[in-house]
């Protein structure tokens, strides 16, 4: 039976747009692209050039510090452009793909019969060992350093986040076969939420099971592993998506490289809510084909609304990304006496509005961040919704400062920038805390390089 954690602090967000439980065709566009932007730390060296022709598997750039860590291509075909942006910085890597799809054959493995190093090693030759990430840093992980500890956390509980039972339902084989070979390179830990009720996920083998029943953001590994087994200064766990875990077993069940993944396309200017199963790295324009209710005056957003980018049609979908997210922009709201109107359709955290009468209700906001930058109230907002053991406006501040010992006695080393994605949501001050606590993240990166 799992352990079940309780947590109390935190905060659910209704919004209108949930997916359906039904799948949607998309037809895939011809070319794809794989961005480096998407693996947050590496530096990438490229290893293809244009005309070159590659297998589903093949390399297309590697991490220029541990060369052994590639990045495979997720589909067969020609390389028609290699893209690179100020000081020839690598943005892309596009390819056409072929009518059939050919693979580059890595051979079949049974990882209850290998060691963490065959694991390890089969990761490295496949390109999947970059989709790993670690704490601390919150980057994609490197083959230097083994981990302490490996997370998987199944639950996602953000405003309109991908439900994984469902992208799990066919792939329940795969995702144990994933979890089995991590678990051959450390203990690794599985988080569920107190709903999820699939046999893989509630009866999975080889890991240790932890339930997680409270509001957003239970689902955040980084909470999860605050709560099991904090990481210390000098520790390193490895954190992985449970998609990835699919993609791992997948390259052991079949010796094939498969990046397919079911994503959901919500928001509330989508016109059928649904899931779709999409290649990484398709394109945007693609995934929503005749399903936007408008084209201008609306935020797609690559992620969800709480830690997604925005990103336009000609983007493509991120290694990570399990939603694509369109909501209104707000550019052309005009409203009458602005916040101090009493209403009851707008969302509010402090009863401002009559909605907190209605904890339920779903609502249909836009990307407005409603009011100034000012400066940092110490209100105790963040405590309300970080239910981790950290004082995370204290943090806040030690980084704004640049005082290294502050952040480190405080405990960067344990946190991601979304751990704060819902601190972010509820501040007054309006302060862009991912982007600080990523700021703080490279700085101490960089101070112990």
């Amino acid at each position: 039976m799992a352990n079940v954690i309780k947590l109390r602090k935190g905060l659910d967000i209704h919004l209108i747009g949930k997916p359906t439980k039904e799948k949607i065709p998309v037809k895939a566009s011809g070319e794809i692209a794989l961005t480096p932007d998407s693996f947050v730390g590496i530096t990438p060296k490229i290893v293809v050039k244009e005309g070159d022709h590659v297998k589903a598997g093949d390399a297309l750039f590697i991490n220029k510090n541990y060369p052994e860590v590639k990045f495979a291509s997720p589909v067969s075909g020609k390389v028609t452009a290699v893209i690179r942006g100020e000081r020839r910085k690598l943005l892309c890597v596009k390819v056409l793909r072929d009518d059939v799809q050919q693979f580059v054959d890595f051979g079949v493995k049974d990882p209850r019969t290998m060691d963490g190093d065959a694991v390890v090693n089969a990761l490295l030759e496949g390109g999947l060992f970059g989709y790993i990430d670690q704490l601390p840093y919150a980057v994609s992980t490197n083959p230097s350093v083994m981990p302490r500890a490996i997370f998987v956390s199944a639950l996602r509980d953000k405003p309109l986040a991908a439900d994984f039972e469902f992208e799990l339902q066919g792939n329940e084989k795969d995702f144990q076969t994933g979890l089995t070979a991590l678990s051959k390179i450390a203990k690794t830990y599985l988080g569920i939420g107190g709903k999820q009720s699939a046999a893989a996920l509630t009866e999975a083998k080889d890991v240790e099971v932890n339930c997680f029943d409270g509001p957003c953001p239970a689902g955040n590994v980084g909470v999860q592993i605050n709560h099991i087994a904090p990481v210390n200064k000098g520790e390193v766990v490895w954190t992985v998506d449970p998609s990835v875990v699919i993609f791992i077993g997948r390259l052991f069940n079949t010796g094939k490289v498969n990046l397919t993944r079911t994503i959901a396309i919500v928001g509330s200017e989508v016109k059928n809510p649904a899931y779709a199963d999409v290649m990484i790295g398709e394109k945007i324009e693609a995934i929503l084909a005749d399903n936007v209710k408008e084209d201008s005056h609306v935020r797609i957003i690559n992620g969800n609304v709480l830690t997604g980018k925005p990103c336009t049609k000609e983007d493509v979908l991120g290694a990570h990304t399990s939603e694509i997210t369109v909501i209104p922009e707000g550019d052309d709201v005009d409203e009458l006496l602005g916040w101090i109107m009493p209403r009851a359709n707008d969302f509010s955290t402090n009863r401002s509005y009559f909605s907190w009468l209605m904890p339920k209700k779903e609502y249909k906001m836009d990307a407005r961040i409603k009011g100034g930058q000012r400066h940092m109230i110490m209100s105790g907002e963040y405590d309300k919704v970080l239910p981790m053991d950290i004082y995370g406006e204290y943090l806040v501040k030690a980084i704004i400062a640049n005082d290294i010992d502050q952040m480190e006695a405080l405990g960067i080393y344990e946190v991601a920038p979304e751990d704060f994605a819902l601190a972010e949501f509820v501040d007054s001050s309006k302060l862009e805390l991912q982007k600080i606590i990523r700021n703080g993240l490279d700085m101490l990166r960089k101070e112990n390089a």
